[in-house]
């Protein structure tokens, strides 16, 4: 099979697989620009209510494939930005699930995700410093908001490695679990995602972001919806609500 972007819809959840596995899951520039369009269908699609974000196999991306590099590192690293830009700006949970080797544009992609789980034993690294090339702003700001500026320059400076408990202390995972254990909680809070209210998720997610100038939007938006009303009564009711606001696509 060609390396490529699988994607399955299941139970609301789309989950979006890195497919090369004999260069563990790297990503090549083609990979890199189908990202974004897909990206754009499963936002604009309405029984997507959180997205999963994962590799084939043991290894969760092993970053660009070098080879598709040579000549050109600045498309490359363009294409690399955008897929990032296009994952961090996607509208309804994301959640990436690691095993393996999480490391460059693999780190890239995890951190685009609003949620990392991983595996007991995944290696993480931003390893720019290795070939030479430019950390990008945006993605260099985003490693900092997670794991704070030392520990995104002891990353960056060196290109080294760190272990899954080592991430989870800085911040750069939230959970790290067995193997055996990883595909049934990623299961589990993706249900719970897909169950909660996409009004509350999705403003917090632009507040998060640092989309402060959009409180009156979202606050109309409350006002306008009955989101807030259906949760109320459910909780007297002792039932699970059943909230109709929607993302749009």
């Amino acid at each position: 099979m060609e390396p490529q972007l699988l994607h399955t819809i299941t139970d609301s959840v789309a989950t979006v697989v890195i497919h090369h596995p004999a260069k563990r899951n790297a990503m090549t520039a083609a990979m890199w620009a189908a990202l974004p369009p897909l990206l754009d269908d499963l936002a604009a699609a309405p029984e997507v209510r959180a997205l999963v974000l994962t590799g084939e196999g043991g290894t969760f991306c092993a970053g660009a494939d070098i080879s598709t590099l040579r000549g050109s590192p600045e498309k490359a690293q363009g294409l690399a930005v955008r897929a990032e830009e296009a994952l961090a700006a996607f509208p309804k949970p994301t959640l990436a699930a690691i095993r393996g080797h999480c490391v460059g544009g693999g780190s890239q992609l995890a951190a685009a995700c609003d949620l990392r789980f991983a595996e007991e034993g995944s290696l993480f690294g931003v390893t720019p410093a290795k070939l030479g090339i430019v950390y990008p702003a945006s993605s260099t700001r985003r490693l900092v908001s997670l794991v704070g500026p030392a520990t995104a320059k002891y990353l960056l400076f060196s290109g080294e490695l760190i272990d899954a408990e080592r991430a989870l202390r800085t911040g750069l995972v939230d959970e790290v679990l067995p193997g055996d254990e990883l595909t049934k909680r990623v299961a589990e809070f993706s249900r719970i995602l897909v169950s909660r209210s996409q009004l509350t998720q999705a403003a917090a997610k632009e507040f998060a972001d640092g989309r402060t100038d959009r409180d009156t939007y979202w606050t109309a938006q409350a006002r306008a919806g009955s989101d807030a009303t259906e949760g109320v009564t459910a909780f007297l009711e002792r039932r699970q609500p059943r909230f109709t606001w929607t993302v749009s696509g």
